[in-house]
């Protein structure tokens, strides 16, 4: 790949020059570079206007209604919003060659700083003809292929005669060969000839790498991408381990719905709940109408005709105490035991017809939500078979697995597949292995979202151990395929340059760098994976 030179020859911050850009990506317009502690600004000259980039100098985010005020060769001039963190302002002075000096006022809420560089103009490019070595004068070049095609001429008549001549024939090939294959040559030419010989190289500021190893992506590019940074800062962090995990309910926030005895299941007057319904404890959900056999059922209906039989004598024997006591021949205290046999002989006569008809109601026993639901009219149940699980979404918790006894300070997050986290509280380990490992449990510090029971998640922990290092975000550490982990330093406005590092694991969101990273430095968090692709 072709390198040229970037047309500032300096970049300016807070008042002093720095080098100028390394060699870049062929066909890039001219632009000048400043910076300061709070912003960073690149000029760039296009169709007589000055185009202004001014974003935040530790995050690249960029910045909106600020006011810009330009010391030009013309004067001053004040910059127009033309976009987010884009300017414009006119620069009839920037088609003119040479190096021109600029002074830039910004002030953006309470910040305010005076930039200062320079920007170049190269000098119009010269005819690809003229700039190519070993080019005839453009007198010569118009008058050479007629010249070329006379001595074609009078070559081709001359043949015949100096072939009677040997030597005449040799001297006349070496005096007029050359003459004619040249001037032949330039006489079928044609301009397009020429063009298609030296294709113009195509224009545009575009993404590359440099000569160097530096990435070069503009501030257009950037703006499309959202490329962010952070400051590195160096200090001790709490170190985490990584653990398998999966989702499970709160034991004091959710429960399950099963039948005592085996029965046929029968919707309630609204129907069975729906997944994902919200319920309410002590709500029916199902009935469950218990099935007899022959032979209970025999002994229901000779159970009832019994009954049925004792509540005829006791009522025969009631109408007669009743008017027996009217002359005081029975006692007041043998009609109420009267009364209260007939009583209970109809209550046990009651209780057969409820055993035959009615069906077993079942409720939930917490408020939630259905997670799981196994029920269809005319299912018979098992007494051991779950057909409804209520979860409370807002209470679950994560059982995670640990290979190795550790002191957990409390903290952590668990990380799905899809790249989601969750803040976790620490709530105990066990005492009694697994499967040779140690369960922990953690509660999810806020809403579930989207998390389902039983899902399986990465639990980031955090332990008492503490480790020193930089701490970036994932999406700013690269895995390269020689298995190389490396981060994108921010050296300049337009210029990334890829830094090996050496990395663990912090949480489920942050990884820390222990080595290859010097603190204060700019580190690209976000499109880190998108600039990677640059080539």
């Amino acid at each position: 790949m072709s390198a040229l030179a970037l047309a500032t020859p300096s970049f300016a911050h807070e008042g002093h020059d720095h080098d100028a850009l390394p060699p870049a990506i062929a066909h890039v317009s001219p632009r000048a570079e400043a910076q300061s502690a709070a912003f960073e600004l690149v000029a760039i000259p296009n169709g007589g206007e000055l185009e202004i980039w001014l974003d935040r100098f530790d995050t690249n985010a960029p910045v909106e209604g600020a006011s810009i005020n330009i010391e030009t060769p013309a004067g001053a001039v004040e910059a127009a919003p033309k976009g987010p963190g884009l300017y414009s302002a006119p620069a009839p002075w920037a088609a003119k060659p040479g190096r021109i000096d600029l002074i830039f006022t910004v002030m953006a809420g309470t910040d305010m700083d005076v930039l200062s560089t320079s920007l170049t103009v190269p000098q119009p490019a010269a005819d690809a003809k003229a700039m190519a070595g070993g080019a005839p004068p453009p007198v010569l070049g118009k008058i050479f292929p007629w010249i070329a095609a006379v001595a074609l001429l009078i070559g081709g008549a001359a043949v015949p005669i100096m072939l009677r001549n040997r030597r005449r024939f040799w001297a006349l090939t070496f005096g007029l060969g050359p003459i004619i294959v040249f001037g032949a040559a330039s006489l079928f030419a044609h301009e397009g000839h020429d063009e298609a010989a030296a294709p113009a190289p195509a224009a545009g500021d575009r993404p590359g790498v440099t000569a160097d190893g530096l990435i070069f992506v503009p501030k257009p590019s950037q703006r499309i991408l959202a490329v962010r940074t952070q400051l590195s800062e160096a200090g001790s962090h709490s170190r985490s381990i990584e653990l398998p995990g999966r989702v499970v309910p709160d034991p004091n926030a959710s429960g399950i719905v099963t039948a005592a005895t085996a029965g046929r299941l029968s919707p309630p007057p609204g129907g069975f709940p729906r997944l994902g319904q919200n319920v309410k404890k002590g709500e029916v959900l199902a009935y469950a109408a218990v099935p007899f056999l022959a032979i209970d059922q025999s002994t229901l209906h000779q159970t009832a005709g019994d009954l049925d039989q004792q509540i005829s004598i006791i009522e025969r024997r009631l109408a007669r105490q009743q008017i027996l006591i009217k002359t005081q021949s029975v006692a007041q205290a043998t009609l109420d035991d009267t009364r209260l046999e007939l009583e209970g002989l109809r209550q046990r006569r009651a209780s057969v017809d409820k055993a035959r008809r009615e069906p077993e109601p079942l409720v939930t026993p917490v408020d939630g939500v259905i997670a799981s639901a196994n029920a269809s009219a005319g299912q018979i149940a098992d007494p051991n078979s779950v057909i409804f699980q209520i979860v409370d979404p807002r209470r679950l918790w994560v059982e995670a697995m640990a290979f190795e006894a550790k002191a957990f300070s409390g903290a952590g997050s668990a990380r799905t597949a899809e790249g989601k986290t969750y803040a976790l509280d620490y709530i105990g380990s066990g005492l009694a292995d697994r499967s040779q490992t140690v369960p922990v449990d953690f509660a999810l510090h806020s809403d579930a979202g989207d998390l389902r029971l039983g899902q399986f998640v990465t639990v980031s922990a955090a332990t008492t151990e503490t480790k020193t290092g930089i701490a970036v975000p994932r999406a700013s550490v690269i895995r390269r395929s020689n298995g190389q982990s490396v981060v994108f330093e921010h050296v300049r406005a337009e210029l990334f340059a890829a830094r090996e590092v050496r990395v663990e694991a912090l949480d489920a969101d942050t990884m820390l760098v222990v080595a290859g990273l010097d603190p204060g430095k700019r580190v690209v968090t976000q499109a880190a994976s998108l600039i990677d692709q640059v080539r």
